[in-house]
């Protein structure tokens, strides 16, 4: 019996017991494999904020990769400033098995700039890694610790950020003293935070688990309104040695004006000396603002100012008057303080800029959410909302990049959320009418004109600056028509009261009306097709438009003698929740007219409408695709 066991004994010692990697990539369950180019296998975040100066923030995070498309989730990205210091990185690259590859740390991450390169002073970096791997699966391991020297932003968790990555374990820790009074918003989170209470200290955490990928879908509003993500904001805050505590928009405003804005409006007395010069004679506020406006407009120019406090404060308007230049809060500052030289109050706004709408939570204040600053100037009837950074946009005239979202006032008085004005479908036209000779072989000899307004108003604004052979160039990117060439092309912008584009070229197109045999197919709508959508089963998302818009075409052929026709299309009218399209085809002698009106509604409709919506703009397409048939005797 002992020599049974003393031999068990060396057995066992003699061959050691091999167990598996926890991050083997057989270990992933299958639902979340599904969909998903890499998964979260585990990440682990942790904020401490021991004070309003002093936030750590730890995090560990492993991910798997199953394919090449998944590569961009293996990267990391680590942001710092002279407010925030990364103290440790280390990571390793795992294969399939979840064996070790390589070991990685601070040393092997490129640094760059974190901002673009029209930006003159800033201080704001980024450290990044990319693992170069080319065998599929593997898993990359993370750990890193930043130290912030402020509270004021809070670093937010988003707990599946990526439509086409799983999640398997995600958790978020955040711990303060007990007497800090905090704010949380939770988005789309289910359950509540685990909160753990002690002498020392509160912490909350949340968790998700078991989250599977999902496919993207077309028209899906924006992400926050499903992903799940959490919100923190401290009362007490500390930011580049400024003091300060805010629970609502009205104290973070007062906060904005009083410690960033205030006593930085000063100008020197030449500058008070033109605008008494340029407003001499005018006796409305409204004509008043646009001649100071333009003026800013013609001296200054946008340069990105990111250094220290900077990233939130203003230039004095001083600085900027003596060196012509400025970012938004710079610019924005200098022009409100003009308006004040002549009398006329304006409001500094921060607003979450972009040609997505996004709104500030009006139940949830916190200075990251807007990226922008804009002047609101009121009126005895309305408000002149003005785009401080632009060198030639229309008075009054914001564009898609700001309409239509909240935004918060800064006053002396408090914050205020307002909301900007609207660019609707009937506002944002394009209005086209074409003449067109078409010869006896299919070609198109003619001259067009369009007339783009509202938020169409900017549809050539890459092009404005441009050299004559450029716009050429350009332009045939935006008509995309085989053999079309342009010849005396205009580009003329009225910055009016009710702003537009117009653009007018003469045009020649090679045998546009393809010959069959004896016959010519003319497509009628040589310029203005519209796209179809995919369709998608299953729908989960609403369907979100962000923006509607109405397209008028007028296109006058004249015809070739002796044609005959041998089919033409009917007349069209297609009516849908989401827009409506007409369509009409008049023949009179050789004059053809063809008219075409397309209107799409911008709004939220339900996930199961998207059939619909599909439907609708594949017949639009299939309706936008009619062609004439005619033969020649």
């Amino acid at each position: 019996m002992m020599r049974s066991l003393i031999l068990g004994l060396l057995t066992f010692t003699a061959f050691p017991c091999f167990s598996q990697s926890p991050y083997a990539t057989d270990l992933v369950p299958s639902n979340l494999k599904s969909r998903a180019n890499s998964v979260i296998r585990e990440m682990e975040t942790t904020v401490d904020m021991r004070a309003t100066d002093q936030v750590i923030m730890t995090v560990k995070k492993v991910v798997t990769v199953w394919n090449k498309s998944g590569d961009p989730r293996a990267e990391l990205v680590i942001y710092y400033d002279k407010s925030s210091s990364i103290q440790r990185v280390k990571g390793q690259v795992l294969d399939a098995m979840g064996n070790l590859n390589t070991k990685f740390s601070l040393s092997d991450f490129n640094d760059q700039s974190a901002v673009s390169d029209g930006s003159l002073f800033v201080d704001y970096r980024l450290k990044y890694y990319s693992p170069i791997v080319t065998t599929y699966p593997y898993t990359v391991v993370y750990e890193y610790e930043i130290r912030n020297k402020q509270n004021l932003i809070i670093p937010d968790w988003y707990a599946n950020a990526y439509p086409d990555q799983s999640v398997e374990k995600n958790k978020y820790t955040f711990i303060s003293r007990p007497g800090d009074e905090i704010r949380i918003r939770e988005y789309n989170y289910a359950g509540k935070s685990e909160v753990l209470k002690s002498e020392k200290s509160t912490s909350y955490t949340w968790q998700l688990s078991n989250k599977p990928a999902f496919k993207a879908e077309p028209y899906a509003p924006d992400p926050e309104r499903y992903q799940t993500y959490v919100k923190i904001a401290a009362k007490q805050f500390s930011y580049y040695g400024y003091k300060g505590s805010y629970q609502n928009w009205d104290e973070l405003g007062k906060w904005v004006y009083n410690d960033l804005i205030k006593g930085r409006q000063a100008l020197p007395e030449g500058a008070i000396q033109t605008v008494t010069e340029l407003v001499k004679g005018i006796d409305n506020d409204r004509e008043k603002a646009k001649k100071i406006y333009e003026y800013v407009q013609k001296k200054n120019r946008y340069i990105s100012v990111q250094i220290g406090i900077g990233g939130l404060q203003p230039m004095q308007a001083t600085e900027v008057h003596q060196l012509s230049y400025g970012d938004c809060k710079a610019l924005v500052n200098y022009t409100q303080s003009l308006l004040q030289a002549a009398n006329i109050p304006s409001l500094y706004c921060v607003v979450n800029a972009g040609s997505r709408k996004k709104n500030m939570d009006p139940d949830f204040a916190s200075v990251e959410q807007g990226n922008h600053i804009i002047l609101a100037v009121p009126m005895k009837t309305d408000t002149v909302w003005l785009e401080c950074t632009s060198s030639d946009n229309p008075f009054g005239f914001l564009g898609d990049f700001t309409d239509d979202r909240t935004v918060l006032a800064c006053t002396p008085e408090g914050g205020k959320l307002l909301k900007t004005p609207a660019l609707t479908s009937e506002m944002n036209t394009q209005k086209r009418k074409a003449q067109l000779q078409v010869d006896a072989q299919g070609s198109i000899t003619g001259k067009l004109n369009t007339i783009f307004s509202g938020s169409q108003y900017d549809n050539y604004q890459h092009m404005v600056a441009e050299p004559y052979t450029e716009q050429l160039k350009l332009l045939k990117d935006h008509y995309d028509v085989d053999n079309i060439n342009f010849s005396d092309f205009k580009l003329v912008q009225d910055k009016g009261s009710n702003p537009n584009t117009r653009e007018s070229f003469n045009l020649d197109i090679q045998k546009y009306a393809a010959k069959n045999n004896d016959l010519f197919y003319l497509e009628l709508n040589a310029f203005n097709k519209t796209r179809t959508i995919p369709e998608v089963r299953n729908r989960t998302l609403p369907v979100y438009i962000n923006r509607g818009y109405t397209d008028d075409d007028e296109l006058i052929y004249q015809l070739p003698e002796g044609f005959k026709v041998e089919t033409k299309p009917d007349n069209k009218l297609i009516i849908s929740p989401f827009g409506t399209y007409s369509s009409s085809l008049k023949i009179e002698g050789k004059t053809l007219t063809y008219k075409r009106i397309l209107q799409l509604k911008d709004g939220n409709y339900p996930a199961e409408k998207y059939e619909e919506f599909s439907n609708f703009m594949s017949n639009v397409n299939a309706a936008d695709h009619a062609k004439l048939i005619y033969k020649l005797n």
